[in-house]
């Protein structure tokens, strides 16, 4: 059985055609996975003439492969965002996040869309000693953030402790997105291989902007932004299973090798497995495992795998791309929180553009100033990794490629670009592939 969501197995998305020619547009955006979709969804009903391109089909990357939950509730967050950056940014991020589940439901009625979107609570667990559980609840009452602290769940193994936070909503992202692009003008197999200023460069076609948004999950100019210091790339499974008890609301461990949990329909969907890109980690099998033991009687329907990019202060990069690009505009950095990431950014952009106020504006900017340890160790792995002597090089900025045997690709640590057995790229950044000798 090949890796294949049950979002892919159960839509149908629209077709669109490839661009030719002398094409002109005021706003560009590239790439077409949600944040892209909304964004562009967002300006067009805003009256701006905009244009989309994706190299690929659209939702063919990440967000076809999501577990589709919408929730304020990202983890440990809160607490980091109030340590960092004050109780002031923690609210603005809870704002922005509850806005932009607030607007799912909003364009579903508005649309009369029917993507089973339910209200469904939120619970952040913790197998082990709950301390840094225990402050990000302190941290969410100090925000004014409904929620609640307990031991209690439904999962099969007991916690040391669960904070859930209600009316939060989980959903079936491609049929949703069907919906909400099937009006706008959009480009599929239209790969952009070079940037002129604003004018974008494809095989048939060149298209000019007076502004370019990038949605490309990771940004591929280097030239601009440093996004290939700020950001880093993590994998996680998914396995559905047939005959399992269902949950009733949405489950995440606190640890990042934890696992996830959520229902859909008759489906149990099980998450986990996670590791960098590149590096050794969990796969399916560690689900498979846990499904062996604790769901013996279940069948698995379907399984699959995302690739997300991760930021170095648990808050996504939305804005400007540069301070040095003031038509160049990015969306990245969701840290597997996209379904509100990306809603949150179609949000920030499209008040960019229109040059509308938004109090999110600086707390997201890509170019804000970030001293984490993560940036210096990231740049000291690319430059270690650079002196690996290994067959292959990763052709984005020279890293060893290293094989991944359980999903047959070549896979990079340093930015995460992953190719086929064949040399096919798989996931960016890397804008080509991979010469196989």
């Amino acid at each position: 059985m090949q890796p294949l969501s049950v979002w892919h197995k159960t839509a149908e998305l629209p077709s669109f055609p490839k661009a030719e020619g002398d094409l002109q547009t005021d706003v560009l955006i590239i790439g077409g996975g949600i944040a892209g979709l909304l964004t562009a969804y967002r300006l067009h009903k805003s009256g701006i003439r905009c244009m989309l391109v994706e190299k690929k089909r659209i939702c063919s990357g990440t967000t076809g492969n999501t577990t589709a939950k919408i929730s304020v509730q990202h983890g440990i967050v809160y607490s980091k965002i109030m340590k960092e950056y004050g109780l002031s940014a923690a609210k603005i991020y809870l704002n922005a996040n509850q806005a932009a589940l607030d607007s799912f439901f909003k364009i579903c009625e508005e649309l009369q869309i029917d993507c089973d979107l339910e209200r469904r609570d939120s619970f952040l667990y913790s197998r082990t000693y709950p301390k840094d559980l225990i402050s990000e609840y302190r941290a969410l009452e100090r925000i004014g953030c409904p929620c609640d602290f307990s031991e209690k769940t439904e999962l099969p193994f007991p916690v040391r402790g669960v904070i859930r936070i209600p009316n939060q909503a989980q959903f079936h992202p491609l049929k949703f997105l069907s919906a909400i692009c099937r009006d706008l003008p959009i480009y599929e197999n239209t790969f952009v291989r070079e940037m002129i200023g604003t004018t974008a460069v494809t095989d048939r076609a060149k298209i000019r902007a007076e502004k370019v948004i990038v949605c490309t999950h990771f940004p591929f100019l280097n030239k601009h932004g440093a996004f290939f210091l700020k950001l880093y790339q993590h994998r996680s499974y998914v396995i559905a299973l047939e005959g399992a008890k269902t949950v009733s609301g949405m489950y995440l461990d606190e640890e990042k090798t934890g696992l996830s949990f959520r229902s859909y329909q008759n489906l149990l969907l099980l998450g986990g497995g996670g590791h960098r890109t590149g590096k050794s980690g969990g796969n399916w099998e560690v689900l498979r495992k846990f499904a062996k033991r604790h769901y013996p009687e279940t069948h698995e329907i379907a399984h699959w795998a995302a690739q997300d990019c991760m930021s170095l202060d648990s808050i996504p990069y939305v804005g400007y791309y540069s301070k040095q690009t003031p038509d160049l505009y990015a969306a990245t950095g969701f840290n597997k929180w996209g379904m509100t990431g990306a809603m949150v950014a179609s949000a920030l952009l499209c008040d960019l553009i229109l040059k509308k106020r938004n109090v999110s504006k600086y707390l997201y900017d890509p170019s804000r100033q970030i001293l984490h340890p993560q940036l210096f160790l990231n740049g000291l792995e690319a430059a270690a990794d650079l002196l690996v002597p290994l067959p292959h090089r990763c052709p984005h900025l020279g890293c060893a490629l290293r094989w991944n045997a359980d999903e047959r690709s070549w896979d990079c640590a340093c930015h995460g670009s992953r190719f086929s057995e064949n040399g096919t790229i798989l996931d960016n950044p890397a804008n080509g592939n991979l010469k196989i000798r």
